[in-house]
């Protein structure tokens, strides 16, 4: 079928593509990765196989049963094939946005629409083209992805890249991806991820006390938190301080002050209610840009709202997603309108 298929989806790709080396690339590593899948249970048996991998994969079966059964997300083959792809991610996403604007370069394709981010299958290339991007004067950032959603047009397979973090990432990974397939809205990457990831986190919450396993540390939660609700914070005075006429020279110096006073807020909140934890020093301490802050308002934005929701209807989820679908059949201004109203009520 995969056979009989792909080349016609290569046409759809490549018609109307303004680059086709970059669709391409696309259909190459896809097509590589169709390739590689075979069954789960398949590996599990096989002696020959690393103890530990098929230790992991017994238990992804648990959770990708759990996904279907209790969270009711699609009950089909994805995630109940493997491929060993032979590196630490699948992809790489070139995020981009202009000097002084938290909007993402969008790219748009015929099957997923329109993203905040262009995806490349070799981390050289997604190097090149992020070189070529901040040569045009844009704030750029790479980062790599262990999984992606086919949104249902193919069997999405567990991959090698989804497997260094424990069972339980691998089972977060496992419900993010299976809520794109549950329900994707075409050009609003904001609603698509913050949808998915408040799949991820509940869904990992229900997973554990299914288990019999305590919740995630509060302190822990309560950190992450914190930590998003620092970046977003940065994000809201960015977008007032870009609205302002200043010339471009002032404009550089007061958003270097806004990283810095990221850095100074994330320091103090370090000592004083974590009691020192350095989990997030690597990465506030890195460069900083427009660029780097972009998955924080794609993937986080929303997730409060989403909660709200849930809670509404009762926690049930299936009156949960048919109101998610409710709410993505609004046009896109009333939409965002109505995710904020309910942020507030969870607020």
């Amino acid at each position: 079928m995969v056979r009989r298929f792909f080349p016609g989806l290569m046409v759809v790709l490549l018609s109307g593509c303004s680059s086709v080396n970059y669709y391409g690339q696309l259909a190459s590593g896809q097509w590589q990765l169709l390739r590689a899948r075979e069954p789960v249970a398949q590996v599990i048996a096989d002696p020959s196989r690393p103890a530990l991998l098929r230790e992991h994969l017994v238990q992804s079966q648990k959770a990708r049963t759990f996904a279907s059964e209790h969270l009711h997300l699609p009950d089909n083959q994805s995630y109940r094939l493997y491929a060993d792809i032979g590196r630490p991610y699948v992809v790489w996403n070139v995020f981009a946005t202009q000097e002084f604007s938290l909007a993402p370069e969008t790219h748009c394709f015929p099957i997923a629409g329109c993203v905040a981010y262009r995806g490349y299958y070799n981390q050289g290339a997604a190097r090149g083209e992020a070189a070529l991007l901040r040569q045009r004067g844009m704030d750029v950032s790479i980062g790599g992805v262990e999984a992606y959603s086919t949104l249902g047009w193919f069997n999405d397979p567990i991959m090698n890249s989804m497997m260094n973090w424990g069972d339980e990432r691998l089972a977060t990974l496992i419900f993010h991806e299976l809520a794109h397939q549950r329900f994707y809205v075409k050009d609003d990457t904001e609603f698509n991820e913050s949808f998915a990831n408040f799949v991820e986190q509940e869904g990992t919450r229900q997973w554990r006390a299914a288990r019999g396993l305590a919740p995630d540390s509060r302190s822990t939660s309560k950190q992450r938190d914190q930590f998003i609700q620092l970046v977003l914070d940065t994000r809201q005075r960015l977008q007032v301080l870009y609205a302002q006429p200043l010339p471009a020279d002032a404009m550089r110096q007061a958003k270097a002050a806004q990283f810095e006073r990221m850095r100074s807020d994330y320091r103090q909140l370090r000592e004083s209610q974590w009691g020192g934890d350095k989990r997030y020093d690597a990465w506030i301490n890195q460069p900083m840009n427009n660029a780097r802050l972009l998955p924080f308002g794609l993937y986080d934005q929303w997730v409060p709202a989403f909660a709200a929701l849930f809670a509404q209807e009762g926690g049930d989820w299936v009156r949960f997603y048919t109101a998610v679908e409710k709410l993505g059949g609004l046009p896109v201004e009333q939409r965002k309108a109505a995710l904020k109203q309910l942020e507030g009520v969870r607020r």
